[in-house]
């Protein structure tokens, strides 16, 4: 059985509530560095009544240029290994957190198609990167199904849950 947008978007808002109530509780806060989810994570984490308390800021950095002047990720690291890569991505979760006030940072990389992918990095393959404060980042790949919406949805809950396990590690 299919969820409905409207359902599913309930779960995203619950899991961005929960977290957020537990980086209150710990006097942590939040920043992101975004590309194919355009700002999502952002998106429902600020739609969270009181979010200003543990939300610090967030990147959306989706051009090669973009990544390299927000998030100072090395152009050598995005023509080597391209920006969907776990390269990439730990630079871009490194750069949220040296570029911002928070204590625990979430970055995300990938191809939400439906155009783009290619035999290596096909459609639905997205990057996650989750970084506490001055540890380096760690990255985890994975390739979500469905179309563009799907595929952004998917990596927006797995951003939080990720999040969640970080927090609960520390």
């Amino acid at each position: 059985m299919k969820l409905s947008a409207e359902l599913a978007d309930s779960e995203l808002h619950a899991r961005a509530a929960r977290f957020g109530a537990r980086l209150l509780e710990a006097r942590l806060k939040l920043a992101t560095a975004e590309s194919c989810t355009g700002g999502w994570v952002a998106k429902v984490a600020t739609e969270v009544p009181g979010s200003s308390g543990w939300f610090d800021c967030a990147f959306v950095a989706y051009s090669y240029d973009a990544k390299e002047a927000m998030l100072g990720v090395p152009r050598q690291t995005l023509e080597q290994h391209g920006a969907v890569s776990r390269e990439t991505v730990i630079e871009m979760g490194r750069g949220a957190l040296s570029r911002s006030r928070a204590d625990l940072a979430v970055a995300i990389t990938g191809i939400a198609g439906p155009t783009g992918g290619t035999r290596d990095k096909p459609v639905g393959t997205v990057w996650i990167a989750w970084g506490f404060g001055h540890h380096r980042p760690i990255a985890e790949a994975f390739h979500f199904a469905g179309d563009r919406d799907a595929i952004r949805r998917a990596t927006v809950a797995e951003a939080f849950a990720g999040l969640e396990r970080l927090l609960a590690a520390h």
